[in-house]
C-alpha cells in the first residue's frame, strides 16, 4: 500500500493537482489545521475597524537616498566638503558633506516637497504621506532587509506579508493571499517572504517577473493530460486515502501545509490565466506604468489586489541584487532608478484611485534604510557615491487610511539623524497592521513555548498619520 506521501508524489503528474478543501470542511483534519485556514474566503474578524483591506509594498532594494528624493537639505550646500562631526556608525573617509544636485519644490495643493527626480509622483502629491523620520537598527543590507521585512535582524521570523495572511486570511480561494513579485533574487533571498514558524500556507507565492508572460510566471497551470473532471476524480480518491490516514495517525502540520499549497495551485487554474496576464490591460494603461520590469510588476500587483490578494510585494532587483545601493555615481544612478520607479509608482496610485481602490489599498514605497548625506569617495565628486545610512531616512505611504498631502517627521539640518516624530521600523509595522484592522500586540503565534508577534516587544502606532 502506498503511503500518503507516495500517493501525493505519484498521483497527478503536474503542479496544481491535489485538492482537499472538502477534507477541511468535513472536519477530517485536526482543529489546529482548521484554525490556520479559518478565514479562507470569508470576511476576517479584525481587532478594530480596518481602513486598508490590502497592501502593495514597492520595495526599492538597496536603499534610496533620502537627501536626493524627499528630504531636501540646503545646509549640505553651505557646508559642502566639511566632514560630519559627532558619533557616526562608521567614520567618514570620503570628501565630506555632499549636496544634492537635484532641485526640490512643493507640489499639489498640499505643497508636498520632493525632488525633480519625481515628475510623475508630483502629480499625485496630495495622496502621499512622506515619512521623513524613519530609522532602523543597523546600516547593513542583510539585517536591514530582514528588519524591514520581518521585524528582526536574524532570518528566524515570519515576514510582514505572512503575518497579514495569518491574521486576515484570503479573500479569493483561487489566488494566494500573499504574492511576491521579484525579478531575480535579492540579498538574503526567500527569507524575506518566508512564513518561518507560521503555517506554510502563509508564505508568499514568489513569481519571477523578468518574463511577464503567464506560462513563464507560473509553470504547469494546465495539466498535460487530464481534464478538470478527471483531476477531480483523482482528488476524490486522495481524499479517501486521507480519511483513512487521519484515523490512524497524528496530524502532520508540514504535510498539511503542502496539501494546502497544492489545493491552492489546483484552484489557481481557474483564475490565474486571467489575473496574471497584463496583456489584458488597455494599451494606455500599460504605457502609463512603463515598459520596465518594475513597471510591469507594479501593474500586475494592481491586478492581483483587485482580485482579492491581500498583500503584494514588488521588489526592484532586476539589475543586480540591490540596484539602489549607490556606493558610486549616486547622482546618475538615481536619475535612472527614479525614472522608472517614479513612473510606475505614480501610475499605480492614480490607477487605484481611478478604480476606487486607493481608499482601502495601502501603498508603501521605500527601501531598507537611507544613504549618507556625505560622500563616499574623495575624487571626482560628480561620480561620488553615498554609503549606507540608518539613523534617518524617508519612506512614502499612500491610500489605505493614511493622511494624504502630508510630510511627517524630520531629520536634522544635514539629514543625519531623525529628530522629530521619530519612526522606527517596528512603529511602521505596528501602523500597517493597525490600518489593516489588527492590533499588533494581539496578533501572536505560539511557538517553542512562547508567544511571538511581528513587532516583538516593541512598536507603537503612529496615529498622527492616520486619516
Amino acid at each position: 500500500m502506498f503511503s500518503r506521501r507516495d500517493m501525493l508524489r505519484r498521483a497527478g503528474a503536474g503542479f496544481g493537482t491535489i485538492g482537499l478543501a472538502a477534507a477541511m470542511q468535513d472536519g477530517m483534519l485536526s482543529s489546529a489545521a482548521a484554525q490556520t485556514t479559518r478565514t479562507l474566503g470569508a470576511s476576517p474578524v479584525t481587532h478594530l475597524a480596518a481602513k486598508a483591506k490590502r497592501v502593495i509594498f514597492l520595495f526599492m532594494n538597496g536603499a534610496p537616498s533620502h537627501v536626493d528624493t524627499f528630504d531636501p537639505k540646503p545646509e549640505l550646500a553651505r557646508h559642502a566638503g566639511e566632514q560630519p562631526t559627532g558619533k557616526l556608525y562608521k567614520p567618514s573617509k570620503g570628501a565630506g558633506y555632499k549636496p544634492s544636485p537635484f532641485r526640490f519644490g512643493p507640489h499639489g495643493q498640499s505643497g508636498v516637497v520632493m525632488s525633480e527626480l519625481f515628475p510623475h509622483m508630483s502629480k499625485v502629491a496630495d495622496e502621499l504621506c512622506v515619512l521623513r523620520s524613519m530609522h532602523t537598527d543597523v546600516p547593513n543590507h542583510e539585517p536591514g532587509l530582514l528588519m524591514m521585512n520581518c521585524g528582526n535582524q536574524q532570518p528566524i521570523r515570519p515576514c510582514l506579508g505572512s503575518w497579514a495572511s495569518y491574521g486576515l486570511g484570503n479573500e479569493n480561494r483561487n489566488l494566494p493571499a500573499f504574492v511576491t513579485l521579484c525579478p531575480g533574487m535579492p540579498v538574503v533571498g526567500p527569507q524575506l517572504w518566508s512564513s518561518s514558524f507560521l503555517p506554510g500556507e502563509h508564505q508568499a507565492t514568489r513569481l519571477d517577473t523578468r518574463d511577464i508572460s503567464v506560462d513563464k510566471l507560473i509553470a504547469n497551470l494546465k495539466h498535460p493530460q487530464l481534464s478538470r473532471p478527471q483531476q477531480r476524480e483523482q482528488l476524490d480518491l486522495l481524499q479517501a486515502f486521507n480519511r483513512r490516514h487521519a484515523e490512524m495517525r497524528q496530524h502532520d502540520a508540514v504535510l498539511e501545509s503542502q496539501i494546502q499549497a497544492m489545493e491552492l495551485a489546483f484552484s489557481m487554474q481557474r483564475e490565474a490565466q486571467d489575473a496574471f496576464d497584463i496583456s489584458h490591460e488597455p494599451q494606455h494603461v500599460q504605457q502609463a506604468y512603463g515598459d520596465s520590469v518594475f513597471g510591469k510588476g507594479t501593474l500586475l500587483a494592481r491586478r492581483l489586489v483587485e482580485r482579492g490578494v491581500r498583500f503584494v510585494q514588488v521588489y526592484d532587483v532586476d539589475k543586480g541584487k540591490q540596484p539602489w545601493d549607490t556606493h558610486a555615481d549616486n547622482d546618475n544612478r538615481h536619475r535612472k532608478l527614479c525614472s522608472y520607479s517614479d513612473q510606475a509608482s505614480a501610475a499605480l496610485i492614480a490607477d487605484l484611485k481611478q478604480r476606487g481602490l486607493l481608499e482601502d489599498t495601502l501603498v508603501i514605497w521605500g527601501g531598507e534604510f537611507g544613504r549618507t548625506p556625505y560622500a563616499q569617495g574623495k575624487e571626482n565628486l560628480q561620480k561620488a557615491g553615498r554609503d549606507h545610512h540608518h539613523t534617518g531616512f524617508s519612506m512614502l505611504l499612500a491610500g489605505g487610511g493614511v493622511r494624504g498631502g502630508m510630510m511627517y517627521g524630520a531629520t536634522d539640518d544635514f539629514g543625519m539623524d531623525a529628530v522629530e516624530n521619530r519612526i522606527h521600523v517596528h512603529d511602521l509595522h505596528a501602523t500597517i497592521l493597525h490600518l489593516m484592522g489588527i492590533d499588533h500586540e494581539r496578533l501572536t503565534y505560539r511557538f517553542s513555548g512562547r508567544d511571538y508577534r511581528l513587532t516583538d516587544v516593541h512598536g507603537r502606532v503612529v496615529h498622527d498619520i492616520i486619516a
